[in-house]
């Protein structure tokens, strides 16, 4: 999630020398990840509860527990609440946190399904990183636990799991706002209140509230209401998991896909600016530009797909604004086989992949304000051409942006894609067809989940080789994340050990 209210585009400047004192250092990554894996825990025994009253295995999920208790509990005696993270820890922690979670979470697709490793993990990945891209096929033979399971998984994944335990933890939020902030690359240091753990609290209070909103309008159109919740949880974080294999087509039902397009186009839209107009000022969001951008696009694409699409009547208009809507809110939801589509219609929505949602929600993909941004730069660029000697701002709304947002900005889409290429690359070299390679990249790293060709949304990820599995697994990771703070792990300064640290004492000693 993202929580200012006018969301800035760029990671705030990764300053490594202002550490905390030796006192507690090290000590409070292991305390979040042994209380993540705690709850994890916990939750994963309900679903082995649940399994087993409806007479499914259970065997995935004990495993689960059994793993992830004893090892959460001896993480969380090694570590301290009190201590103070500094920025490097507070991103260490964020990306073991989201390192570790999905290995876990592959536990029950091993077990349970006998997935090889490799095809587990890419699900389990798929899953956290509210992605949607499934190595699954025959969903009807497949236990409800797990399917439910899968849908819970994006739901925590869509909030962010740091966000979702400061949120419920008050002990997260008095040492974590660092690491609150890392996971959360993309937004200035702003508040939707003056504590940490109450901005938290407010964006879980929108996202649950839209959950329980989403659930009751499935049921109501017609879903029974196990699904009601396993689609409301995956659409509401933009994650797109189903529960049959051929989706919401499935149901056959105008209301149900018009319920889908409201909830995925809110999906998509600031939880911080939505938490403010509830407040009392739903004029903010018309008054703001990525808002209004984002709706318009969206409205674009739409008609645009409804033309090419070439049908007549409700059925052509239905079908264009709920894949224009899907795929830019990057949920990846599907009533039709898109990858049949003409080239025309699927140029379209390449292009909304790379578009994205707006900053401060659940979508992924590069997201409307960076875009707006990179435009207005350009611009001004041009304008330079004529006036050389000119003082040329950029400004958003009424904000001016900085240089330092201009180049972050820049560097988030170089590195974006870079990935993306090198994914591509990867992908082609591994015996893939070059357009499954191309869009099936820019669906795990931008995490819109199904692509083209045999990735299409009536495919799967399946066939691919197993290196393939963990280079796209790598995309879903990064692009959660968005790229800068796990590309921050391969800069030397991040290994440079604190002149403060007993090692690097040690080693100045011996020089």
């Amino acid at each position: 999630m993202r929580l200012p209210r006018t969301p800035s585009p760029a990671p705030p400047p990764i300053a490594f020398a202002a550490e905390p004192g030796l006192h507690g250092r090290g000590r409070f990554a292991p305390h979040v990840l042994g209380t993540v894996m705690l709850v994890l825990a916990a939750v994963t025994a309900v679903f082995a509860l649940y399994a087993a009253l409806a007479g499914e295995t259970a065997r995935g999920f004990v495993a689960f527990v059994a793993l992830a208790a004893p090892v959460g509990a001896l993480l969380r005696r090694l570590g301290r609440a009190d201590a103070e993270p500094g920025r490097r820890e507070a991103i260490a922690t964020v990306l073991l946190t989201w390192f570790v979670t999905p290995l876990l979470g592959a536990v029950p697709y091993l077990v349970d399904l006998g997935l090889p490793f490799h095809q587990a993990v890419f699900e389990s990945v798929s899953g956290f990183t509210s992605t949607g891209a499934t190595v699954l096929t025959a969903f009807e033979s497949l236990p409800r636990s797990l399917l439910l399971w899968r849908a819970v998984t994006q739901w925590m994944g869509g909030i962010g799991i740091i966000v979702l335990f400061v949120a419920v933890f008050p002990q997260l939020s008095i040492a974590g706002r660092q690491m609150f902030f890392a996971e959360l690359p993309g937004v200035s240091d702003e508040r939707v209140t003056p504590r940490l753990r109450s901005t938290a609290a407010a964006v879980l209070a929108v996202y649950t509230g839209l959950t329980v909103l989403c659930a009751a309008a499935f049921a109501l159109g017609g879903m029974p209401p196990v699904e009601a919740l396993g689609h409301a949880l995956t659409t509401v974080s933009a994650g797109g998991f189903t529960m049959h294999g051929d989706g919401l087509a499935r149901y056959a039902n105008p209301a149900i896909e018009w319920t889908a397009v409201a909830f995925m186009l809110v999906a998509g839209t600031s939880m911080p600016l939505l938490w403010r107009s509830l407040l009392g000022r739903p004029g903010l969001l018309l008054r703001d530009a990525e808002v209004r951008v984002y709706l318009g696009v969206a409205a674009a694409a739409a008609l645009a797909l409804a033309l090419l699409l070439r049908d007549e009547g409700g059925l052509a208009l239905r079908e264009g604004a709920f894949h224009a809507v899907s795929v830019m809110t990057t949920t990846g939801y599907a009533t039709g086989d898109f990858a049949g589509w003409a080239e025309p219609a699927q140029a379209v929505l390449i292009t909304l992949m790379l578009v994205g949602g707006s900053a401060g929600s659940a979508s992924g993909g590069v997201k409307v304000i960076r875009w707006l941004i990179i435009a207005k730069n350009t611009f001004r660029e041009v304008r330079r051409v004529l006036h050389p000697r000119a003082v040329l701002p950029v400004r958003l709304g009424k904000a001016l942006l900085t240089e330092e947002v201009l180049r972050a900005v820049a560097a988030f889409i170089t590195l974006y894609v870079a990935l993306v290429v090198a994914s591509t690359v990867t992908l082609v070299m591994l015996g893939s067809p070059f357009v499954e390679a191309l869009t099936g990249s820019l669906a795990c790293v931008g995490n819109v989940g199904p692509a083209l060709g045999g990735l299409g949304p009536y495919g799967s990820y399946a066939d691919l080789h197993p290196a393939a599995h963990l280079v796209l697994a790598f995309g879903m990771f990064a692009g959660r994340l968005e790229v800068v703070t796990v590309f921050v792990v391969f800069t030397p300064g991040f290994w440079r050990l604190p002149r403060k640290s007993p090692l690097a004492w040690w080693r100045s000693g011996r020089r």
